[in-house]
């Protein structure tokens, strides 16, 4: 028999390999989509991988191309693949482009790919028009991680945010006083909970509204889908790690479940008993329709599928939403001041992605060592 691989390092190991001397972590991370994506493809050139982009049909907020960038390390064809995916909310990209970018610079990180036998492909910036643009929306205003439903049959319907639709997104901004009390009260009667579903569950009927699902699929699915096709073809063990940002307690990592429920007690091998479902009131996430991770599924068939979405906490939720309806309010009103649109779009970047060298540690440390459980759990006979 082989001899079994030997033990990976710790999370702490493999940054401390990374960043040797207190090196600074803050050279992986971008203050906006054009520099994350150079540095994501030197990272990638410097580890010796090849890149395949898919390439958006618009341009970037600096006339920049914009596209979906994907680097595999490994073999190809690997039967055994981790994907680590960034940017599925633009806006939220920031934070997971950095943590792939110190992956593929780190040396002792790769040097235990190779030694485990496991593949990882790196897909920097799904949404690659929302990161630019500084929106979390596709430039279809689609929420891509609810566009992922069967749109030859009827729609989801969403009737708590048929309600409460005109006062999410009002006629004016900063919304007044009456449409405050609208909102509180709405939260009054039915709870916080029963509004957070409402309002993030997503949405089919409303597309100049928030989390808004689509009546298509969007360029960014479609990109995705071949992008699964092409790598995960000859897979018989698929894990996906999905970073986003902006729900939860600051800095702190929650494994979401991002897969069917048979892969639930594999999912708490992997990352612990600590991994949540949305499905059963045990995440700080609602209950969502047309979830992304169907298309691993659906694409890859034969593979043993695993998956978690890893949401880093940011600011209160409410501020959160207060950000994304502004954000929204602004896409309806193109004629809006420069000014006050520079600020919605400020704001909207400071709630999901926190300005402070702790922050971005903490999110690296809990990356790397999700994904470190992962590789151990494809890896394991």
């Amino acid at each position: 028999m082989p001899a079994p691989a030997p033990p990976l390092p710790s999370a702490a190991d493999a940054l401390r390999a990374f960043v040797p001397d207190g090196s600074d972590l803050e050279a992986c991370f971008s203050v906006r989509y054009a520099q994350a994506r150079e540095r994501f493809l030197q990272a990638a050139n410097e580890a010796g991988l090849a890149v395949a982009s898919e390439v958006h049909p618009l341009a970037g907020r600096d006339g920049e191309t914009l596209a979906l960038d994907v680097a595999v390390e490994g073999p190809a064809g690997a039967s055994r693949l981790l994907l680590v995916s960034s940017g599925c909310h633009g806006v939220e990209g920031y934070a997971g482009s950095g943590v792939q970018v110190a992956m593929l610079r780190s040396v002792a990180w790769r040097e235990v790919l190779r030694r485990q036998g496991v593949a990882v492909a790196y897909l920097h910036a799904l949404n690659p028009h929302g990161f630019s643009h500084g929106r979390r929306a596709t430039h279809e205003n689609i929420d891509l991680n609810r566009n992922f439903v069967d749109f030859s049959a009827p729609l989801p319907r969403n009737p708590g945010y048929e309600a409460l639709a005109p006062l999410l997104v009002p006629d004016r901004w900063p919304a007044g006083m009456a449409n405050l009390l609208g909102l509180a009260g709405h939260v009054l009667r039915h709870g916080l909970r029963h509004a957070q579903t409402a309002v993030s569950a997503g949405q089919y009927t409303h597309p100049d509204g928030l989390f808004y699902g689509g009546a298509a699929p969007s360029w960014s699915q479609l990109a995705l889908r071949r992008v699964l096709r092409r790598l995960g073809g000859s897979a018989t063990r698929l894990g996906w790690i999905d970073l986003h940002t902006g729900l939860g307690p600051r800095g702190v990592g929650e494994a979401i479940l991002a897969g069917p429920a048979s892969s639930a007690s594999r999912a708490r091998a992997w990352w612990g008993p600590g991994v949540t479902s949305v499905d059963d009131g045990s995440s700080v996430s609602a209950p969502l329709t047309g979830l992304m991770w169907q298309a691993a599924v659906q694409e890859c068939p034969q593979a043993e599928f695993t998956g978690i979405v890893l949401e880093f906490g940011t600011v209160p939720m409410l501020q959160v939403l207060q950000a994304l309806r502004a954000d929204q309010w602004l896409q309806n009103h193109p004629g809006a001041s420069a000014a006050q649109g520079e600020a919605i779009r400020r704001r909207l970047r400071e709630v999901f992605e926190v300005d402070a060298p702790d922050w971005r540690r903490r999110v690296a440390d809990q990356a790397f060592d999700a994904a470190r459980r992962a590789v151990e759990g494809l890896g394991a006979p």
